[in-house]
């Protein structure tokens, strides 16, 4: 470590300003003492985002979540959390600071948090301020599931195609998921355990998603995950793995034999790719998945080193 880093580290160490660095997977990997005091966090631990949260819900310190449900709450932030390069909100502590949270993400998924307590600034706006940052998050939210919504991941493959235009050999995946047989378990089992199923399935798939990659529901029984920075054959990696894990799972209580299986198609992007094209094709991959009997997930014709006749995971 040279000079100027270490008197950077000394001088952000006895700063007011919260400072917190997290690496691609949302772990904390260095804060100052302001920081770690807001949110009780030892110095030698390097806990999770999720588990800073989660934590500081229970024992009512740390930032205030208005929530009955907290899982549900965690869900849908963690939706849009470092999803964006740049992105600033206010947000108040248990202690009674209010603060002023920067979030910034580099190409490679670290993300810088810097918050500056703002408690005597214009109070008599904050009302007003929470109201509008209620109604962004509420517009990026699926209602049902709690994940982003077509409109938020939408953006994000348009950000992620952006970014491949800027730099050729930053390759994304496009990834189409979809329910099998999901009209027959409504037929089956009626609406409400359909809507369970659904919630089911999100909550198990976003738990296994990197937080630099983006997971939402885009109507029906349909989702996407937005993966940048991500070549075809790791997209199948993930993917697989996300299939294993549903095949596991036991989506309705009442119904303890009933197994949830997914079809996925895999798209990686192409520098003159636009969000139809690219999504196109993710979805042309999704249909021969569901051609070759479902519970399976296939990769689009040239993306990687597999074609579209590729049949990844088998029943």
């Amino acid at each position: 470590m040279d000079e100027t880093t270490q008197q950077l580290i000394e001088m952000l160490e006895d700063s007011p300003v919260l400072v917190a660095l997290y690496d691609q997977f949302d772990r904390l990997r260095k804060a100052n003492r302001a920081f770690r005091q807001a949110y009780s966090i030892h110095p030698n631990e390097d806990p999770t985002w999720s588990e800073i949260m989660r934590r500081n819900f229970s024992a009512q310190t740390g930032t205030v979540v208005r929530t009955t449900n907290f899982e549900e709450w965690l869900i849908s932030t963690q939706s849009r959390r470092g999803k964006v390069g740049y992105r600033a909100f206010e947000t108040d502590l248990h202690d009674g600071r209010w603060l002023w949270m920067n979030e910034m993400v580099s190409d490679d998924g670290w993300m810088l948090c810097i918050a500056s307590v703002t408690t005597d600034l214009h109070s008599d706006k904050r009302a007003l301020r929470q109201d509008r940052d209620s109604a962004v998050k509420a517009s990026y939210t699926d209602e049902l599931t709690g994940v982003a919504n077509r409109r938020f991941v939408m953006a994000r493959i348009d950000d992620m195609l952006l970014q491949r235009r800027r730099d050729s050999r930053l390759a994304g995946c496009l990834a189409v998921l979809d329910i099998d047989h999901f009209k027959a378990i409504n037929d089956r089992f009626g609406h409400a355990a359909g809507d369970e199923i659904l919630c089911r399935f999100a909550k198990e798939i976003h738990a296994n998603v990197r937080r630099s990659d983006c997971f939402g529901r885009v109507g029906g029984e349909e989702f996407v995950l937005v993966m940048p920075r991500t070549s075809a054959a790791e997209a199948a990696l993930v993917l697989e793995r996300m299939l294993i894990l549903v095949r596991a799972m036991k989506p309705l209580g009442g119904h303890g034999d009933y197994r949830c299986t997914f079809s996925a198609g895999i798209a990686e992007t192409d520098p003159a790719d636009v969000s139809l094209s690219l999504y196109s094709r993710a979805d042309k991959a999704l249909y021969a998945a569901k051609s070759r009997g479902r519970n399976c997930i296939v990769v689009a014709e040239g993306d990687g080193d597999r074609s579209a006749s590729s049949q990844l995971i088998a029943p």
